[in-house]
């Protein structure tokens, strides 16, 4: 039997990369999936193809999307007890060149600045605060948010990638905090580096690409956060790289 074995578990952002990655891996273990996107469709329906998930296009900083999905969840499975935030908006939007030249914020178009922050903030206040109150009532849940490295955060040119991770770390203590003693954890969940996702530009140089991690890094530690094993985890922040390393993990 899975550690996650009958678990409902719902993970935006899963067409690609860690997502996918994420989606595989709980699938493995025996949960039952919502997995989203904006965008695009034939990604998560291949992601529900390889897991046997429900795919649902969605947008997340949209009210009337994020309420369908809990609708059709709970519709389809009676509850939720997992959610991964991992919907985000990386700083390709700003520039096809921010790995290798810094883009300074004030060169940012502010439809970009406004289209990270609502995905990156907005977006997984708006998923928490919808599938909080189910997992109260039932006094289980675990909310993994994916972050990234406490230095990117405060990166030159980094701007507004960093920050809105900075934001997202503030917050999850916080909801910890406010969920203490209620069967509902909150952590936050990093790669430990930089990772072969989509949203590495196609700028960046060839002879680079050797040295970012793969997605399956986070994919040890996502599982744990998820299952009864984590029950007194909360407020924490663990990085995939380094929790490898210490289950002798490679």
């Amino acid at each position: 039997m899975g550690a996650l074995q009958s678990k409902v578990a719902i993970i935006t952002g899963a067409g690609r990369g860690l997502g996918r990655s994420i989606a595989e891996a709980y699938a493995a273990e025996g949960a039952q999936l919502i997995v989203t996107a904006a965008r695009e469709r034939a990604e998560i329906e291949q992601v529900a193809a390889r897991t046997g998930a429900l795919a649902l296009q969605a947008d997340v900083t949209r009210d009337e999307d994020v309420a369908r999905i809990v609708e059709t969840a709970l519709a389809r499975f009676g509850r939720i007890d997992i959610l991964v935030n991992n919907a985000g908006r990386g700083m390709k939007f700003v520039s096809e060149h921010f790995m290798t030249e810094p883009a300074l914020f004030w060169d940012c178009p502010p439809d970009a600045w406004r289209l990270i922050v609502e995905t990156n903030i907005n977006g997984v206040f708006l998923m928490t605060r919808a599938i909080v109150p189910g997992m109260m009532k039932r006094r289980f849940g675990r909310i993994i948010n994916i972050s990234i490295n406490l230095d990117t955060m405060r990166r030159k040119g980094f701007s507004p990638y960093g920050p809105s991770k900075a934001a997202l770390e503030a917050m999850s203590a916080i909801w910890a905090a406010d969920l203490e003693g209620t069967g509902v954890t909150v952590n936050t969940l990093a790669p430990g580096g930089a990772v072969a996702t989509g949203m590495i530009p196609a700028a960046f140089p060839d002879a680079l690409r050797g040295s970012l991690l793969q997605p399956g890094v986070i994919c040890p530690a996502a599982v744990y956060l998820a299952s009864d094993q984590s029950a007194s985890v909360t407020g924490q922040r663990l990085v995939a790289t380094e929790w490898n390393r210490a289950q002798g993990l490679t």
